[in-house]
């Protein structure tokens, strides 16, 4: 990411970073790009930052900002950036995360699926925080596995450009012993179709 970084620099290009879904704490910092030592120049938001209401955001440095409000004018804005309510909704949802220190959990809390989630059908876990996918052997272990977690309690899914990848990513306040049962009833849907 550092290479990629300097390149930008290099060669004039602004540096994107896409953190709809890993901003505000699911990699284990407030934002995924300070894991690298870096600061992208344009840092897109949504999801997390409205706390279940709809919002997105387009973060740049005036500089950047200055370029693209003309031609066409304000073209960089978002169908969900704004409303009164949902800023009401972000900032209370920002409030939580920091005063719960949410995101301080989140290692701890990877590492607690990362134990308990041992089975041979799982060929690798890998992620970031609490972003993480189990690598399964077949889509139709995945599938299945996926059914299995839905119809007992689990809300589980796999990733479109992997298909053989479990999504794992649950809230950040997601509980030990919420942990615990999400890992136990994943074991054995693996169990009952590995």
């Amino acid at each position: 990411m550092q290479a990629v970084r300097k390149r930008c620099d290099e060669t004039g290009t602004l540096l994107i970073f896409d953190e709809i879904q890993t901003g505000f704490g699911r990699t284990g910092r407030l934002f995924a790009f300070e894991h690298f030592d870096i600061v992208p120049d344009i840092l897109m938001l949504a999801k997390g930052i409205g706390g279940g209401m709809p919002l997105g955001a387009f973060v740049a440095a005036k500089e950047v900002m200055d370029v693209i409000k003309d031609n066409p004018m304000l073209g960089h804005i978002t169908t969900f950036g704004g409303h009164p309510v949902s800023c009401a909704a972000a900032r209370a949802s920002l409030a939580v995360i920091k005063t719960e220190n949410l995101v301080e959990q989140v290692e701890r809390k990877a590492l607690l699926f990362k134990e308990r989630l041992k089975h041979p059908a799982i060929k690798e876990i890998r992620g970031l925080g609490l972003m993480m996918c189990l690598q399964l052997h077949s889509f139709d272990q995945v599938y299945n596995v996926s059914r299995y977690c839905a119809e007992n309690g689990v809300m589980i899914d796999w990733y479109l450009h992997c298909e053989t990848a479990l999504r794992v990513a649950p809230p950040l306040t997601i509980t030990e012993l919420e942990i615990e049962k999400a890992c136990n009833i994943l074991v054995k849907g693996l169990e009952k179709y590995a």
